[in-house]
């Protein structure tokens, strides 16, 4: 198994953004030195959450800079707030300046206020997105002598005549990841050898109690479709090394009983900043074309705790992943700084990467690769 960091971090206000970035800058640079993975990052606009989300590709290219070993991923780009142009560009740039150590998942997005934002009518956009991710495919495999590339998909326009520059380093493009909850998206990414997201819940009910239930279901469909799709046998080894399921939150302390009892800390302050955010939602909301169909619980309720959160002793954590090893999942997403970026919420998170450093990772990392 690999582990990586999920950086995914809230600020309250302007005055904290930069306090913020460097403090996840220290929280990145701690995880390369405990030997974590990947760094991944959201991709999010204008509210709180990870404010320099607002341009992941950007801050990523930076910590790349200091951490050359690192893979850096995406979980996930909002196709539908991109231009097919500029998405191709920067998964170009990131993909030559770590040298191939780049995954990108691709979702329709979440958040109607963004949607509005970038002038994206909420009901469009997973057909944006998928028409998106098509024409990307064509300006990647476009040579300066082919025909040009025509644009016309939702607010994005445009005529490529010459080529995307720079080229990749990866053969054809860097690996995207979509999340394995659609069989269009699941036979997107085993048909090209690539990893996905594994999801723990199936909607329309986000959360839940007993979240192995859905890994093991979306996860046998996607390495079905995987082993369907006649790969050679490192390819598939590769997809799965990095098939990837997301906690939230991951919280490790010295025992259940003081992990939950900080869990609850963290989990009041994050809810908290939720309920800050209700009002422009609301406003986002307004009228039908931007209204959202499905709802997430509370935090601090079993569903979402069951479904979003690791925690506890080194000791339980590391119970709780037996099983998804044995099932096959290659990579444990970690989110360490979720809700408002603290002192003490950053104490925590470093808490968190050395404990399971030092008395989880070990039990699962030595059959990774070098």
């Amino acid at each position: 198994m690999r582990f990586s960091v999920f950086l995914n971090a809230r600020s309250l206000g302007p005055d904290q953004d930069r306090k913020l970035m460097k403090d996840l800058e220290a929280h990145a640079k701690l995880a390369a030195d405990l030997d974590y993975d990947a760094i991944f990052l959201p991709d999010h606009h204008f509210n709180g959450y990870m404010p320099v989300a607002s341009d992941s590709f950007i801050f990523a290219g930076y910590l790349a800079a200091q951490m050359p070993q690192m893979h850096f991923g995406f979980s996930v780009v909002s196709v539908p707030l991109h231009h097919p142009v500029r998405f191709a560009e920067r998964i170009n740039i990131l993909d030559q300046l770590t040298e191939g150590k780049l995954l990108v998942g691709v979702g329709s997005g979440t958040t109607p206020e963004e949607m509005i934002g970038f002038a994206v009518d909420y009901r469009d956009a997973g057909a944006i997105a998928e028409n998106n991710l098509a024409l990307a495919e064509q300006l990647w495999a476009k040579d300066m002598e082919d025909p040009a590339v025509v644009i016309d998909n939702g607010p994005y326009k445009g005529r490529v005549l010459q080529r995307i520059t720079p080229a990749p380093y990866t053969p054809g493009h860097a690996r995207l990841m979509p999340v394995a909850m659609k069989e269009a998206s699941s036979r997107r990414a085993a048909e090209n050898g690539w990893p996905a997201f594994i999801p723990a819940f199936t909607p329309p009910k986000i959360g839940g109690t007993e979240p192995f239930v859905h890994v093991s279901k979306w996860f046998e469909i996607y390495k079905g479709f995987l082993l369907e799709a006649g790969h050679s046998d490192d390819v598939v080894k590769s997809a799965l090394d990095w098939t990837t399921h997301t906690y939230q939150v991951v919280h490790v302390a010295h025992s259940d009983d003081q992990a939950r009892e900080e869990l609850e800390v963290i989990l009041r302050s994050y809810q908290e900043a939720i309920e800050r955010e209700a009002e422009f939602n609301a406003r986002a909301e307004s009228d039908d074309a931007n209204r959202k169909t499905d709802r997430t619980p509370d935090a601090l309720s079993e569903d979402w705790i069951g479904t979003w959160c690791l925690y506890g002793s080194p000791q339980t954590v590391q119970e709780h992943l037996a099983p998804y090893a044995e099932l096959g999942i290659g990579n444990v997403l970690c989110g360490t700084t979720t809700g408002p970026l603290t002192e003490q919420r950053l104490a925590y998170g470093d808490q968190t990467l050395r404990l399971m450093a030092e008395k989880v990772m070990p039990a699962f990392k030595a059959a990774v690769p070098a």
